[in-house]
């Protein structure tokens, strides 16, 4: 029997993709950010053949959370189950498992299961979980089901860059103008405004209205995961028309010379939006090159004056 307090839900979804295919996409964490909305960045803490304990960093009812969890993968099951090790308030305790079922060789259906508790048992507490599993839970079965159908057909609407530069100062100089990002609209010009929250160190909330090369201006809402002195890791929760997903890195190694920072970017086009935002006649390698260069742009602008500001402090 379940505890006083437990509260068990289920979500499902067809996709027409073989179960193999989905299982793969659900046990590589790795791409999460990439593929579910609510996910920002995972890390891998221990990793065997069929058990791993991960941390996670997401965005639940609009809030950023992060968590540990173990998983135990069975691929001749075609499940994965988990456990949060490590909740944040208000949850007390999550646990749960992905289930997919063959239906044919070409179709299967994905069960998302939650079984989860509130802090003290608090009925509101527990409301405001059941909620935002709700939401967590539709937003990543419908994004599950557009990728493993729609990846065969969509890999030129995806990008991913880097633009590096080698900075001869001290690589936490460098991590600490690129962390202390509420400064921007101070020291980059193409910031025009910008806001910064961090409730829990380390986990950032970014807001920002940045001008890109031919003048207009892009408001874009980032969660932030920084790792001193070696990588910030982000993910827009709101991105410029051009995108339906934006994700990132800063990347610091450092080296007999000092440091090597790269910005690595990577985006999905919104091809719906393409004639809007470029013109009649513009097409998908169009908005490849369009976005390479605005993002490129302003990264090395970032990069740059984080190399000037490092280099005049050593």
């Amino acid at each position: 029997m379940s505890q006083p307090g437990t509260r068990h839900v289920e979500h499902e979804i067809k996709v027409r993709a073989p179960a193999e295919v989905v299982y793969q996409l659900i046990a590589d964490v790795a791409n999460w950010p990439r593929m579910f909305p609510p996910s920002v960045h995972v890390e891998y803490l221990e990793r065997g053949d069929t058990g791993e304990r991960i941390q996670i960093w997401a965005t639940a009812n609009g809030e950023a959370k992060t968590w540990t969890s173990r998983r135990v993968l069975d691929p001749e099951a075609l499940c994965v189950e988990f456990r949060q090790e490590v909740s944040q308030p208000p949850v007390g305790a999550m646990a749960g498992a992905w289930v997919i079922e063959p239906i044919s060789a070409g179709e299967s259906r994905v069960r998302l299961l939650h079984v989860f508790r509130a802090v003290d048992d608090d009925p509101k507490k527990l409301d405001w979980i059941d909620k935002a599993v709700d939401l967590n839970s539709e937003s990543e079965l419908a994004a599950l089901k557009s990728n493993a159908e729609l990846a065969a057909g969509a890999p030129a609407l995806s990008l991913t860059f880097d633009d590096t530069l080698q900075v001869n100062g001290s690589g936490k100089d460098v991590y600490d103008f690129i962390n202390d990002a509420q400064l921007w609209q101070e020291r980059l010009s193409h910031v025009v405004k910008v806001s910064l929250s961090e409730d829990t160190p380390g986990l950032q909330v970014l807001a920002m209205d940045t001008r890109t090369k031919d003048g207009s201006v892009h408001t874009t809402k980032s969660v932030r995961v920084c790792f001193p002195h070696t990588k910030i890791a982000y993910k827009q929760t709101q991105v410029p028309a051009l995108m339906t997903l934006h994700t990132g890195q800063w990347l610091l190694v450092e080296n007999e010379g000092g440091v090597e920072v790269t910005s690595r970017h990577t985006v999905v086009i919104n091809e719906a939006n393409i004639a809007e935002v470029l013109g009649a006649g513009a097409d998908v390698e169009d908005a490849r090159k369009f976005v390479r260069t605005a993002l490129g742009t302003n990264s090395l602008a970032t990069l740059a004056h984080a190399k000037e500001y490092a280099e005049s402090r050593r």
